[in-house]
């Protein structure tokens, strides 16, 4: 494995350093709170905030584009973009 000389530099600033596929859900929060979201094939992204207790609509999201937020869940209803990438 190569030596990661940055390794004990992490912060919500920093790279990523893991992610996961994000499967939007109404129901279900997301594993892990994220730094970011990439947004694979574009359209609205329906998300709960890490620190908010209401939903909110990021529309028009553009194929490509990371979104720069720290979010506790994705939901299905209201999201019509695809190939979400969960960072951290």
């Amino acid at each position: 494995m190569p030596q990661d000389k940055y390794s004990s530099t992490d912060s919500v600033t920093s790279p990523a350093r893991n992610c996961f596929a994000i499967t939007p859900s109404d129901a279900g929060e997301l594993s892990s709170v994220t730094k970011a979201i990439y947004v694979g094939t574009g359209g609205d992204v329906t998300l709960l905030p890490a620190d908010n207790l209401d939903d909110v609509i990021f529309r028009n999201v553009p194929s490509g584009m990371t979104l720069d937020v720290r979010a506790s869940a994705v939901r299905s209803s209201g999201t019509t973009a695809a190939d979400l990438v969960g960072l951290l």
